[in-house]
């Protein structure tokens, strides 16, 4: 059972156990509700049909106070255990699912990433949580232990008197019947009002992705056109789904109404007939009107249910997802990066990469050159395990890298990619991301070899300056040269340079090239540029194009061939001369 909670709800272990425990203690608390029932029922035998009957009226009020508080206890204590075993477990749950979605996606390849947007990740870890969270504490042990408490109650009644405890009950049955049979059509909507939401979040996240361009090209009144199109139609489907849930929901409930008159028809017809007594019918009729108000939320809870499954398969589809693993501890005899008949495609489509072989030495410079397209980032980033290959090998000193866990493999890694990444935080600890036990003056050392301190010291705060997020107060060229400090400080035997000078001015370029000769001694070094002078003075030379390597050696001996690297050389140095 365990085991069918958890992979239905996606729970943990912990929260199955829990949900049980929960659900049982709803039926508890919903069983005790009854108890002021079973005292009136008392006080009807014990009061009032002796006064019927003599005329006198009991006094012993002592013993009736005395029942008054125990049940007021005993409903207290049981609402009390629902409480801490409902709302507090399932925050709790809802704590750990968060985690372990978190550690999920930072165990999944960025081929999972390439397929997912931004805002897509973020509604299902927020989102799709919040929505579960109020699923587990408000519908689904309330459910649970209403069908518990309604099954013993149930049980109760038709013990007492079979017919008038069918009178009560035949439209419990019903009125699931109605729920269950309109499942389908709850789906239906409550799915397209879910896709018309994460349609709307993602069209808000790209209009303040791209503000930039939007004013830039006049395009405010275009985008303020389509959101509003898009948010339109999410607020039908919302109706169209609210409505078809609530005609549904209270068609359902208000059926289940017509047990209390059938109650009233069948209770009259046996005690005129002397086939039942008073207290008896007073029972069935006191019973009812309690029984089908936890029943009337409880059909309200399966609706909600039905939606909540949405986003269960949301969270499964990303549990499920296979991880990259490996050995947490690795033994190379060096850093030589080897490429032996790799090939690559995204998305099982077109592939980028075939029969890519070459070998990258330690101490040496190897460059990646070649046409837009070609494949030059992704060799970068299948040398740092960013993704797996799907046919081939790649070795680090003789190890292959899909062997080693992508952690442990990274911590020989220094990357600095074209696209740069920061945090909202100060300048000092976005360099000190490279090495995070390093001293402020270690920090300060990395940066100036980067050639930070050229615009950090005309900060109002210098290093302990905010630059928002992503870097927002800061140039591109000014961002780049953060992301090469953070390389520099980080000193691994493995650098990775993915245009890495390409947002800066020449005499800056000249500068931290300088300073990657210091850096790159006695490492493994490849390096991508469109820039033929970036390249210029690299030891190996690898021109990629349309995903082979077409030519590899050093610069001095490709320029004398008659082949793509000489002719990128010549147009480049052409377009010295262009002028508008």
């Amino acid at each position: 059972m365990l085991k069918y909670l958890q992979k239905k709800f996606a729970l943990s272990e912990k929260g199955a156990k829990d949900l049980v425990k929960g659900s049982l203690y709803s039926a508890l608390a919903d069983i005790s509700m009854m108890l002021p029932v079973g005292l009136f029922i008392m006080l009807l035998e014990e009061l009032l049909l002796p006064l019927l009957k003599t005329g006198i009226l009991q006094q012993d009020y002592v013993k009736y106070l005395l029942f008054v508080c125990v049940i007021l206890v005993v409903m207290f204590y049981c609402q009390y255990l629902k409480y801490t075993n409902v709302f507090i477990s399932t925050y709790t749950e809802s704590a750990t699912r968060r985690i372990s979605l978190a550690e999920k996606l930072r165990q999944l390849p960025l081929a999972f990433f390439g397929k997912k947007d931004l805002s897509d990740i973020t509604n299902t870890v927020m989102g799709d949580c919040t929505t579960l969270e109020h699923a587990f504490s408000h519908a689904i042990p309330q459910f649970l232990g209403a069908v518990i408490s309604t099954g013993i109650i149930t049980l109760g009644l038709l013990y007492i008197d079979w017919r008038m405890g069918i009178a009560v009950l035949w439209v419990i049955p019903l009125a699931f019947i109605i729920i269950f049979t309109s499942k389908y059509l709850q789906k239906k909507y409550s799915f397209r009002h879910y896709q018309s939401k994460r349609i709307c979040a993602d069209a808000i996240q790209e209009g303040l992705e791209t503000i930039q361009d939007i004013k830039a090209y006049n395009m405010k009144s275009t985008y303020i056109s389509d959101i509003d199109q898009k948010l339109e139609t999410s607020e039908i489907a919302h109706i169209k789904s609210e409505l078809t849930t609530g005609a549904f929901v209270n068609g359902a409930q208000a059926f289940l109404k017509l047990g209390l008159a059938s109650v009233v028809l069948v209770g009259s017809e046996l005690l005129i007939k002397g086939e039942t007594d008073l207290i008896t019918y007073l029972i069935f009729l006191i019973t009812a009107s309690r029984l089908y108000d936890p029943l009337s939320g409880t059909l309200a809870n399966i609706a909600e249910i039905f939606m909540v499954e949405i986003p269960i398969q949301r969270m499964r589809e990303i549990q499920e997802m296979p991880i990259q693993i490996g050995k947490e501890d690795m033994s190379v005899q060096g850093y030589d990066i080897v490429f032996s008949n790799v090939a690559f495609s995204y998305n099982n489509g077109e592939p980028v990469l075939k029969d890519v072989s070459f070998t990258a030495k330690q101490g040496t410079v190897t460059a990646l050159v070649g046409p837009s397209g070609g494949g030059k980032s992704t060799v970068a980033k299948l040398a740092a395990r960013f993704w797996d290959p799907f046919a081939g090998t790649i070795t680090l000193g003789g190890q292959e890298i899909n062997s080693i866990a992508p952690e442990t493999l990274l911590k020989n890694y220094a990357i600095v990619f074209q696209d740069v990444t920061l945090f909202n935080d100060t300048v000092m600890e976005n360099i000190r991301m490279g090495k995070l036990n390093a001293t402020d003056a270690e920090v300060r050392k990395a940066a100036r070899l980067a050639m930070c301190d050229d615009f950090v010291l005309q900060m109002p705060m210098g290093y302990k300056t905010a630059i928002g997020e992503n870097g927002s107060a800061l140039s591109g060229g000014e961002r780049q040269r953060i992301s090469i400090a953070r390389a520099i400080l980080k000193n691994a035997p493995v650098i990775l340079l993915d245009e890495a000078t390409a947002s800066l001015d020449v005499r800056n370029e000249t500068k931290i090239q300088a300073a990657l000769t210091e850096l790159i001694k006695n490492k493994t070094v490849l390096v991508i540029a469109h820039r033929m002078r970036t390249v210029a003075n690299a030891d190996k030379i690898i021109v990629l194009a349309d995903g082979h390597v077409v030519q590899d050696g050093k610069p001095e001996e490709l320029l004398k061939e008659a082949g793509l690297y000489r002719n990128m050389v010549e147009v480049q140095k052409q377009s010295v001369n262009w002028a508008l």
